[in-house]
């Protein structure tokens, strides 16, 4: 085995996750905090969720926000904005992230997570996973 073959990365399961920053009237974002018990805990991430089999990012994202915040939204509100992909040692995750500045219903811990309404330039005070923190720089810059 060469150099090359060995510092080459291990085979991991690529992981789709669609990600949300849900933003309100006033240009904030809101963002989760990761429960105990979960991997990362205590972590602070933008709302979604794993995709299913035979779902879309979107629906994927509708499901998750009304199973997550008691919040319902249509797929024409979710736009796509940009993505994260990262070298979990586990896993590699690919995650899109969709700006959504409509929906219905108003956000609810449903799952044992604290939430915070959050403005773009201050979201780089809160601890995010690795996949998220990349993010921050272009949703300041947008809002």
């Amino acid at each position: 085995m060469d150099n090359a073959t060995a510092a080459a990365p291990k085979n991991r399961p690529v992981v789709l996750v669609a990600a949300v920053a849900l933003i309100d009237a006033d240009g904030r974002v809101l963002i989760a905090q990761r429960p105990e018990g979960k991997v990362m805990a205590g972590l602070w991430e933008f709302p979604g969720g794993k995709v299913q089999q035979g779902e879309t990012p979107e629906t994927a994202l509708i499901r998750e926000l009304r199973e997550e915040l008691a919040i319902d939204t249509q797929e024409s509100c979710l736009a796509p904005f940009t993505f994260a992909s990262h070298a979990y040692d586990d896993f590699h995750l690919l995650m899109p992230l969709y700006l959504c500045r409509q929906w219905r219903g108003t956000a609810q811990p449903l799952e044992g997570q604290a939430l915070k309404w959050v403005r773009a330039k201050a979201l780089r005070d809160y601890p995010m996973p690795p996949a998220d923190r990349p993010l921050i720089a272009m949703l300041r810059d947008l809002l």
